[in-house]
Order: structure tokens, then sequence, then C-alpha cells
């Protein structure tokens, strides 16, 4: 199972900052900025790229939520990334978007 997993299934501690029926959101153990949280959904799906028309409900469903989740935290100014595969540095293969603020932020990602 993988590591998201274990986490939505409450086997390894998070910092929880969010959580719902289809997905969880939790601080990540690794901060870029002031906040900086995961939003994962509770159905494993390995990347973007296994997204289909039966479970891109729970994508969607993240969407909807990360501004409140993200006022929750004090941000309303904020930026959303996710990584596809290993070569674009998707460590943990379970669809995952970084959701980050708190600070100014740069025009570009590297």
């Amino acid at each position: 199972m993988c590591v998201f997993c274990e986490i939505i299934n409450g086997n390894i501690p998070s910092t929880k900052v969010y959580e719902d029926d289809k997905m969880l959101a939790f601080k990540d153990l690794n901060p870029v900025a002031p906040v900086h949280f995961l939003c994962v959904p509770k159905k494993h799906i390995e990347n973007v790229n296994e997204i289909t028309p039966d479970n891109s409900e729970y994508v969607a469903h993240i969407f909807s939520k990360i501004p409140e989740i993200a006022k929750s935290q004090g941000i309303e100014s904020y930026r959303v990334i996710n990584n596809c595969g290993a070569d674009a540095g998707q460590t943990v293969m379970h669809l995952h978007f970084h959701v980050i603020g708190g600070t100014q932020l740069g025009e570009k990602l590297i």
C-alpha cells in the first residue's frame, strides 16, 4: 500500500487540515512556503494520467474544496502544483496536489 493510502487509513500520522469522504488535506512534511499542504483523493489514483470519467469526481471535489481549505489556513492567494510521473518529480505514486502560499511566490517554478 502506498504511503498516502496509509495516511488516509490512519496508519501513518499526519497533520490534517481537512477531511471528508472523498479527500484528505494535510500539511507537507517538508514545506516550501509558510503554508504548504497536500490534497489527496481517498480513492487511489496513481497520477493525472489515470484520471478517468469514473474517478474524475474526486479531482473535481478536491478543486471545489481548495479555496475553502486555503482560507482556513489563512491564505487567499496560492499556487496549486501537481507532478505527474517520476521525471516530473512525483515521489509518491498517488495523485496529490500541493497548495502553497503565505509568501510572495515568483513567476517561475524552477
